[in-house]
């Protein structure tokens, strides 16, 4: 265990904004500025030719005033501990803006998993979940999936957890397969719910989704299921991309045979990541990433990674609204830049909560033991999502704050409050006088 990384100083100042507008106590302000705790682990792995290769890796556990911690793993090479602390400080935050009983983590090793074999990979999900076992749990701490992880990854983590309890134990782990306890809805529950935040904001703005041009910058699993029903739902969706690359049709584009294609080598060799891109696809026009960005169009669908916007490129952006689906896809310094260009933000806080929405349920059916038919699942994501993205929406109308402003006060705001129940510096002064 290593000393805490604070959160940046971007971070730090969102914060403050957002505490100039609640009532909170000073012992929160304080509380919220580090994580609870950061673990950082070296995992060896032995390779198919017999050598063995460390990796390092990490679990932020931010903070579990509301209950136990809950955050994704990812695997990428250029993961820090810095990146996995700001990703466990913005998964607090969502977890309480959608109101579950979860605190936040992350999880993050530094590797390229696309250079790994299968049984290399598996190797290293193990020894992942060994290194952090006495720091997680169903009541404790609870991983899912997040960049180049999956329900494959999630299910032999979970495996080797059942192995080290010698019990089952499936509620330790969310986004699971579902033979192994995982839950229906799961796989596209972060795009559904960013289509539902969408439209509810349609819905006020007086559009309609016909009305409205859509460009969509990351093909992986939450983008996709986001374009693919938001083609179904009579959105136009004009461009999308991968880290390859990007196409463009005016006339729109289907998703689903793309995904299709983008997809078929991986199932023609037996891959765990696929090695194609969207630009393979001849019939559309080829875009670089930087060009969709600049777009003209009314929707822009940030689902890649973290700072797909800076300040070096938000004044080229041209949508009227950005829907960020990626954890931080957009800088501070360009959230300044993008708002006096009277661009409009819903945040990832909540555009992105259908994940961890999902991930609460297959908790709750893992501990009840009572599975849900995807129909059922759909309806509490729904519901919830809708009680909660229209309340943020309100917030901001009442507050005259941006939205994202708005999901930061009504997920610190229950923060603070649980925290101050607990005891704060005023409470404790007045007992003494």
């Amino acid at each position: 265990m290593t000393d805490s990384i604070r959160i940046s100083s971007q971070q730090q100042s969102r914060l403050e904004i957002v505490f100039d507008h609640l009532e909170a106590s000073e012992d929160a302000r304080r509380r919220l500025a580090q994580p609870k705790q950061t673990i950082t682990v070296n995992i060896p792995v032995r390779m198919d030719d017999g050598s063995l290769k460390v990796v390092q890796g990490w679990r932020v556990q931010y903070d579990d005033t509301r209950g136990p911690s809950k955050g994704g793993i990812r695997f990428h090479e250029d993961v820090t501990a810095k990146e996995v602390t700001a990703l466990s400080f913005w998964m607090t935050i969502k977890c309480a803006v959608v109101d579950l009983p979860f605190g936040g983590a992350k999880g993050g090793v530094c590797v390229d998993p696309k250079t790994l074999s299968r049984l290399e990979l598996e190797q290293l999900s193990r020894g992942y979940m060994r290194a952090v076992y006495d720091v997680v749990g169903p009541d404790r701490d609870i991983p899912a999936p997040d960049v180049n992880t999956n329900a494959t990854v999630m299910g032999w983590m979970a495996d080797e957890f059942t192995q080290i309890e010698r019990r089952q134990v499936p509620a330790v782990i969310t986004g699971k397969p579902l033979g192994l306890g995982g839950s229906q809805g799961r796989e596209a529950a972060t795009g559904q719910g960013a289509l539902q935040v969408l439209n509810i904001w349609a819905q006020r703005a007086g559009k309609s989704p016909e009305d409205l041009t859509v460009a969509v910058q990351g093909f992986g699993n939450a983008g996709y299921h986001f374009a693919r029903l938001a083609h179904e739902a009579g959105y136009k969706v004009v461009a999308v991309s991968d880290s390859k690359g990007a196409i463009y049709s005016n006339d729109g584009l289907d998703p689903e045979p793309i995904w299709r294609h983008k997809h078929k080598t991986r199932e023609l060799k037996g891959m765990v990541y696929c090695d194609t891109s969207v630009c393979e696809e001849a019939d559309f026009d080829q875009l670089t990433n930087d060009e969709l960005l600049e777009l003209d169009v009314d929707v822009l669908v940030l689902a890649a990674l973290e700072n797909a916007i800076t300040q070096e490129n938000a004044e080229g952006v041209r949508s009227a609204l950005i829907l960020e689906i990626a954890n931080g896809p957009i800088s501070p310094e360009a959230d300044s830049i993008l708002s006096d260009c009277n661009i409009e933000i819903l945040p990832d806080v909540l555009v992105n909560s259908g994940g961890v929405i999902v991930s609460y349920l297959e908790w709750v059916q893992n501990r009840s033991g009572d599975y849900w038919a995807e129909e059922a699942v759909e309806h509490r994501l729904a519901e919830r999502l809708d009680r909660e993205a229209k309340s943020c929406f309100q917030l901001a109308d009442d507050e005259g704050v941006s939205m994202r402003i708005a999901a930061y006060m009504q997920g610190i705001g229950r923060i603070a409050q649980a925290m101050d129940h607990r005891g704060s510096q005023d409470f404790f002064n007045s007992a003494s006088s």
